[in-house]
C-alpha cells in the first residue's frame, strides 16, 4: 500500500493536470464495486498522510488536498460535526461565500428539504449537496457545475462521505446511503434537469456575480482539460448572459432563475446566495419582476476575495448612473462604490461586500411557467420589459394570468383567429356562464352582444332607432354628439333640418325621478343608471319596467357600477329579478368595464345583454357597420377575469330555475330607424357558421398570414410592460414619418393626427362631417362595400361613380368631372393606393389627375390607405401626393384632402386593427370632435405600434424579411387562386397588391342548384348564399363590391385554410357545373 501511495503521489506532485488525471483514475476504482472498498480504504490513508502538514503546502507540493469542513450542531442522521472533502485548484474553495450560503439554507425548517428533489447550481467540489442530504434525507439531490473537474472531485467527495475510512457504507435512519441520495453531473446551470425532464421541489444556487474583466477568455470551450487558471475562473467570473441584469454582475443568476421556472414544481422554492455589490433593491427586483416572493433568510458581510478582478464593476460606473456597495474592511456601515474600492485595494486596502440569501416563491406559478415557456421561444429579448412585480396582489392576481393567457394565445396561433362582429364567441360564452353560474341567469351567446366601449353601445343603439326623444341618464351623456344634447324636437314639433332627429335629455339615475320624466315627456328609448341604494332590490327596476312598457319605451339599464367580477358579488336587485323572470323584449343591460381597471388603466370593454333575437342581430349589424369589431385583446383580458371566477367550479351543478315571462305586453314602441333598417336588410354583412360547420372566410378584410415574430414580441412586451411613459407610446412622429415615405404626404405640427381603434371607425366620424355639412358621398363601384353601407347607416347622400372594368375598376377622370358637376359640396372616397377589393393599384399620374380635378371643384377627398402596404406588383413606383399637391396653381377653398390609414397590413398585425386620421382643414378639425365618442386605441396598443414603426423605419432585417414573405404569400396565392377561378369558369381580374380580388362567375350565372335547403337559379342577388350552403365557403358578392356580377375573394388566409377554399371552389363547379 505504501507504495501504491508513493506512486500516486509522486504522480500528482508533478503538475495540477497530472493530479487530475490521478485523482480521475481514483475515481474510477470508487465507481467499481468491486474496487470500491480498497479505493476508499487508500482515500484514509491519503487523508493520515496529510494530517500534519499544512493545507497550503498539499496544494503547492500535491495540487490536491483533503480537508474536513466542520458544521458546528449538525443535526443529520449520524450526528456528523464535519464532511471530509478533497479540494483541487480548478474550482472554488469552500470560504465565507459557500458558508453565509450554508447558514441561509440551515434557517429553513427540516421539511423544506425532507424528501424534496433538490438541485444544485455550482456545486463545486459538492460539500453543501452532501451536507442538505446528510442533514434533510431528500429524496434526491443534483449536484451541477460546468466545470468538468469540479464534477470529478464531488464525485470523490461523495464517496468520501457515504463510506467510512474501511470502505463500509454509512446508513441513514431509511436505510439509505449517500449514494442513494445524491447525483453529480456537468450541467450548463439546469440543462441536465431540462434534458431528462427532472421536476424539482428546490434549486440552491451559489452562483458568480461579477462579470469577467477579460470576455473572451469566457468564450473559450469548457472542457476537462482546460488550463486550471481558467477553469478556476468560472468560480468567479461570469459571461453576458442577454439579460438587463448582466450590467449589475446579475445575468448568471437571472439565466438560472428562468431555466429555474421551467422546471420547478408549482410549490417549488429557490435559494440564491447574492452578493449585495449591485444594491439590495437591484438583487430583489431580479426576482420579483420575474413573478416571486422572496424572502431574505440571512445577511452578513464578507470581505472580498483579493483574487477578484472588480473593474467590470468600475467600468459600468463609468457607463452608467448606477453605484455599486462595497464597504471598507467588516465593520464599515458607509458604502463605497466600485471606482473607491478599486482605488482603496490597489493601495493595500481590505474591502467587504454585503452577502444576502434569498429564499424565491413563484406566485400563480402555472401561469408565470407558462409566459416563460413563451419568451424562451424566440421571444427573449422581450423579457428585459417584463414586470411581474406588484404592491396589490389584486393587481398581481389579474394581471399575471392574462399575460400567461396571452402568452398562449401567441405561441398556439400563426394568427389573431377570425370572430363575429357581435364579439369574441369564447367571451361572449364566459359572460353568459359567469351570470348563469353566479346569478342564476340561464344566458347564451346569443343573448350577449359585445362593443368596444360603453359609450360605443349607447350611440349604436340610438343610431340603430334614431329616437326623436331620448332620456338618458345625465352620467352617460359626456361623450353624446353635442347636436343631440341642443336640439329641442319635443313631442308634436319636427326639426325640418334633419330627418329622424335625435334629441336626447340628460336626467338624474334616480329611479322615482327618472320615472316621473319618462312619464311626462314620454321618450321613446330611455338609457339610464341605476343608484346604489335602489340596486339593492329589483323594486326600482321593475318600476322603471312597468313605466316604460307603459309609454311604449325601449329601456336600456346600465349595470356597470353595480356587476362585480368577484367569487363573492355582491347583492344586485337587477341581476336577481333576472334569475326569476325574462328579460322583457323592450328592454335591455348594459354593462361597461374600463373605468376601475387597476391593471390596464382605461382598457374598455362593454355588453348589451338582450332576450330579443331581432335587437340582438341588429346590435351586432351596427357594431360590423360602424366600428368593425371590438378589439380582441379587450375580450381576451376581461375573458381572462371571467375565466378565472368560472375555472374552479363544477358547470350545471344547479339546474335553473323557471323564469317567468311578463304578461304584460307593452304598447307600440318605437322600431328601428328606417335608414337602419333599410341598410341592414340589404347590406351584405358577415355570416357566422356553428363549430359544427365551420366557414371558410374569404368575405373579410383582415389577413390571416402568420403574424411575424416582432410583432408578437411586440403586443406581448406592450401587456407586460408596467410604468409606461408618454413618449413610449406617441405614435404621432412614426406615423407621419410612415405617411410621408410610403405617399409623400406631408403633415405638420398644425395637421391632427388621430387615432381609433379601426380606419373604418375614423371613417364613419367622416361621414357624420359630411352629413353635418350637407354634403354627398361619392363612391367609385368597386369599394368596400361595408364602408358604402355604413355611410348609408349614417344617413349620408351616398352617390356611385360608374367605373368601367378595362380601367381596373378605377375611377376615370371623365366620369368624375361629369358626375360632380351634378352635385353639391362633394366628399370622394378613394381606396388607394390598393383599391379595396379588387387589389388594382392607382399610379402617381392617376391619384394626380383625380386630385387636380378635385381641387378646381372643392372636394372634400378622403384618400383609405388602410388597404394598402403590401403591394406585390413589381415595377409600381408608388405616390407623391405633395408633390401632385404642389402642381396645384389655384384650389378652391373648399378643397382639402384628408388620409385614412390602418396598421393592419402596413404592420403586418392581423386581427390587431389601428386606425389613423390625418386631417390638415380646421373646419374640417371641428366638425369632427362634434362627435366625441369615438372608442381610441389603448395605450398598451399604441406601445405595440409605436415599436413596429420603429422596426420599420429602421428596416429592421427580421421585419423587411417578414414584409417581403408576407407579400410572396400574397402574390402566389393569387395567382393560385386565379389559376383555379378560371378553370373553373369564372371571369378574372388580376390583382396587384393587398389581401382581395375579384371573379365574375360567368359560366355559372343562369344555372340551376338544387342542393338541400336550397333552389335557385343563380344570379348575383343568391349567389353567395348558393356556394355557402353548398361549400360553407363565404365570398362577397357583387352587391358588396358595388360592381354588378363581380364576387370578392379574400386572398390573406392561411395556407392550410386557403387550400380549402380552393377546393370549395372546384366543388361547386363540379355541383353545378359537372366534373
Amino acid at each position: 500500500m505504501a507504495s501504491q501511495m508513493d506512486a500516486f503521489l509522486e504522480e500528482c506532485s508533478r503538475s495540477g493536470d497530472a493530479a487530475h488525471a490521478a485523482l480521475k483514475s481514483l475515481l474510477e476504482r470508487l465507481e467499481n464495486s468491486d474496487a470500491r472498498t480498497e479505493a476508499r480504504v487508500f482515500l484514509a490513508d491519503v487523508q493520515r498522510r496529510f494530517h500534519s502538514r499544512r493545507a497550503d503546502r498539499c496544494f503547492q507540493d500535491y495540487h490536491f488536498r483533503i480537508h474536513d469542513v466542520v458544521l458546528n450542531d449538525f443535526e443529520g442522521y449520524q450526528k456528523r460535526k464535519k464532511l471530509t472533502m478533497i479540494e483541487i485548484p480548478s474550482i472554488f474553495i469552500p470560504e465565507d461565500w459557500s458558508f453565509t450560503f450554508y447558514e441561509g439554507i440551515n434557517r429553513h425548517p427540516d421539511s423544506i428539504f425532507k424528501d424534496k428533489t433538490i438541485t444544485e447550481l455550482g456545486c463545486g467540489n459538492g460539500w453543501i449537496s452532501i451536507a442538505i442530504a446528510e442533514k434533510w434525507s431528500p429524496s434526491k439531490v443534483y449536484g451541477l457545475d460546468i466545470n468538468p473537474r469540479a464534477i470529478k472531485a464531488a464525485w470523490i467527495n461523495l464517496y468520501l462521505n457515504a463510506l467510512d475510512e474501511n470502505g463500509l457504507p454509512i446508513y441513514d435512519g431509511e436505510g439509505k446511503t449517500l449514494l442513494d441520495r445524491v447525483e453529480f453531473h456537468e450541467s450548463d446551470l439546469l440543462a441536465y434537469c431540462r434534458d431528462k425532464k427532472i421536476e424539482l421541489d428546490r434549486i440552491v444556487g451559489c452562483i458568480p456575480q461579477i462579470l469577467n474583466p477579460n470576455p473572451e477568455a469566457m468564450s473559450k470551450m469548457i472542457t476537462e482539460n482546460a488550463s486550471e487558471e481558467f477553469l478556476y475562473s468560472l468560480s468567479n467570473y461570469c459571461a453576458l448572459q442577454g439579460f438587463v441584469e448582466d450590467q449589475f454582475g446579475l445575468g448568471l443568476i437571472a439565466r438560472a432563475v428562468e431555466e429555474g421556472i421551467a422546471v420547478i414544481k408549482p410549490m417549488g422554492i429557490m435559494i440564491f446566495n447574492i452578493g449585495g455589490r449591485p444594491g439590495q433593491g437591484v438583487c430583489k427586483r431580479l426576482f420579483e419582476r420575474r413573478g416571486f416572493h422572496i424572502t431574505k433568510l440571512w445577511q452578513t458581510k464578507v470581505m472580498q476575495a483579493a483574487d477578484t478582478d472588480i473593474s467590470a464593476l468600475v467600468e459600468i460606473e463609468r457607463n452608467s448612473h448606477h453605484r455599486f456597495e462595497f464597504f471598507m474592511g467588516l465593520v464599515s456601515d458607509q458604502p463605497i462604490c466600485a471606482r473607491t474600492a478599486w482605488a482603496y485595494v490597489n493601495s493595500g486596502g481590505r474591502i467587504s461586500h454585503s452577502l444576502c440569501v434569498y429564499s424565491c416563491q413563484l406566485r400563480q406559478p402555472n401561469h408565470v411557467k407558462v409566459i416563460f415557456d413563451f419568451l424562451k421561444n424566440g421571444f427573449e429579448e422581450v423579457g428585459s420589459s417584463l414586470d411581474l412585480s406588484f404592491n396589490d396582489d389584486s393587481v398581481a392576481d389579474e394581471k399575471i394570468p392574462f399575460l400567461a393567457y396571452l402568452a398562449s394565445v401567441l405561441k398556439e396561433n400563426s394568427f389573431l383567429p377570425y370572430e363575429p362582429p357581435a364579439g369574441s364567441i369564447y367571451f361572449r360564452n364566459l359572460i353568459s356562464r359567469f351570470m348563469k353560474s353566479y346569478h342564476h341567469i340561464p344566458l347564451t351567446t346569443d343573448n350577449v352582444i359585445v362593443f368596444p366601449s360603453r359609450v360605443t353601445a349607447i350611440e349604436n343603439a340610438l343610431r340603430l332607432f334614431c329616437p326623436r326623444l331620448a332620456i338618458v341618464d345625465e352620467h352617460l351623456t359626456r361623450h353624446l354628439p353635442k347636436k343631440w344634447l341642443t336640439s329641442l324636437v319635443m313631442e308634436g314639433k319636427e326639426d325640418k333640418n334633419t330627418e329622424d332627429g335625435i334629441t336626447v335629455i340628460e336626467a338624474p339615475n334616480q329611479s322615482e325621478l327618472m320615472i316621473e320624466l319618462i312619464k311626462k315627456l314620454k321618450p321613446q328609448v330611455v338609457i339610464t343608471g341605476i343608484a346604489h341604494f335602489e340596486a339593492i332590490t329589483s323594486a326600482a327596476f321593475e318600476s322603471l319596467l312597468s313605466t316604460t312598457a307603459d309609454i311604449g319605451s325601449r329601456l336600456f339599464l346600465d349595470i356597470s357600477e353595480h356587476l362585480e367580477l368577484s367569487s363573492l358579488p355582491g347583492s344586485n336587485g337587477v341581476l336577481k329579478y333576472l334569475a326569476r323572470n325574462v328579460l322583457p323584449s323592450h328592454a335591455a343591460i348594459l354593462c361597461g368595464f374600463g373605468e376601475k381597471n387597476q391593471v390596464y388603466s382605461d382598457l374598455e370593454v362593454a355588453f348589451i345583454i338582450s332576450e330579443d333575437e331581432a335587437i340582438f342581430k341588429a346590435l351586432s349589424k351596427t357594431v360590423e357597420l360602424l366600428e368593425g369589431h371590438t378589439p380582441l385583446i379587450s375580450q381576451y383580458y376581461y375573458g381572462c377575469l371571467f375565466h378565472e371566477l368560472l375555472a374552479f367550479q363544477i358547470s350545471d351543478r344547479h339546474p335553473p330555475e323557471q323564469r317567468e315571462s311578463s304578461d304584460k305586453k307593452p304598447v307600440k314602441m318605437i322600431d328601428f330607424a328606417s335608414s337602419a333598417n333599410s341598410t341592414l336588410n340589404s347590406a351584405e354583412l358577415s355570416i357566422n357558421g356553428e363549430k359544427e360547420s365551420p366557414i371558410i372566410h374569404m368575405d373579410v378584410g383582415q389577413s390571416f398570414l402568420p403574424l411575424p415574430s416582432p410583432v408578437k414580441a411586440s403586443i406581448f412586451e406592450s401587456f407586460a410592460r408596467q410604468n409606461m411613459i408618454e413618449s413610449e407610446t406617441d405614435v404621432r412622429s412614426g406615423i407621419q414619418e410612415l405617411v410621408k415615405n410610403k405617399y409623400g404626404f406631408l403633415s405638420d405640427s398644425s395637421s391632427e393626427v388621430i387615432y381609433g381603434n379601426s380606419p373604418l371607425a375614423l371613417f364613419n366620424r367622416l361621414v357624420l362631417c359630411c352629413v353635418q355639412e350637407g354634403g354627398t358621398f361619392l363612391f367609385p363601384s368597386g369599394a368596400n362595400g361595408n364602408h358604402v353601407s355604413a355611410a348609408k347607416f349614417m344617413k349620408a347622400n351616398v352617390v356611385t361613380i360608374q367605373t368601367q372594368a378595362e380601367e381596373g375598376f378605377k375611377i376615370a377622370p371623365k366620369a368624375l368631372v361629369s358626375l360632380l358637376g351634378t352635385v353639391k359640396k362633394p366628399w370622394l372616397y378613394i381606396s388607394g393606393p390598393t383599391v379595396n377589393p379588387t387589389g388594382m393599384l392607382y399610379s402617381n399620374k392617376e391619384i394626380q389627375q383625380i386630385l387636380f380635378i378635385c381641387a378646381d371643384m372643392g372636394v372634400r377627398v378622403v384618400i383609405d390607405t388602410s388597404f394598402s402596404g403590401l403591394e406585390f406588383r413589381e415595377g409600381w413606383g408608388g405616390w407623391d401626393l405633395q408633390q401632385s399637391l404642389s402642381h396645384i396653381k389655384c384650389a378652391n377653398s373648399s378643397f382639402c384632402m384628408s388620409l385614412i390609414g390602418g396598421l393592419s397590413s402596413k404592420l403586418l398585425t392581423g386581427g390587431l386593427e389601428f386606425g389613423f386620421l390625418i386631417l390638415n382643414h380646421p373646419s374640417l378639425v371641428d366638425l369632427f370632435y362634434a362627435s366625441p365618442s369615438l372608442s381610441r386605441p389603448h395605450s398598451t396598443i399604441r406601445y405595440a405600434i409605436k415599436k413596429l414603426l420603429g422596426l420599420r423605419e429602421k428596416k429592421d432585417q427580421c421585419f423587411s424579411e417578414a414584409i417581403s414573405q408576407q407579400k410572396e404569400i400574397l402574390r402566389t396565392q393569387s395567382e393560385q387562386l386565379i389559376k383555379v377561378l378560371e378553370s373553373c369558369g369564372w371571369d378574372t381580374i388580376a390583382c396587384n397588391g393587398g389581401v382581395s380580388m375579384v371573379a365574375k362567375p360567368t359560366a355559372y350565372l343562369g344555372n340551376i342548384l338544387k342542393i338541400e335547403g336550397f333552389e335557385a337559379k343563380l344570379d348575383d342577388f343568391n349567389f353567395r348564399e348558393a356556394i355557402f350552403r353548398a361549400t360553407g365557403l363565404c365570398i362577397n358578392s357583387g352587391s358588396w363590391t358595388g360592381i354588378p356580377g363581380y364576387c370578392r375573394f379574400s386572398i390573406a388566409l392561411e395556407s392550410s385554410e386557403f387550400e380549402k377554399a380552393l377546393k370549395c371552389i372546384m366543388q361547386f363547379k363540379n355541383l353545378v357545373l359537372g366534373s
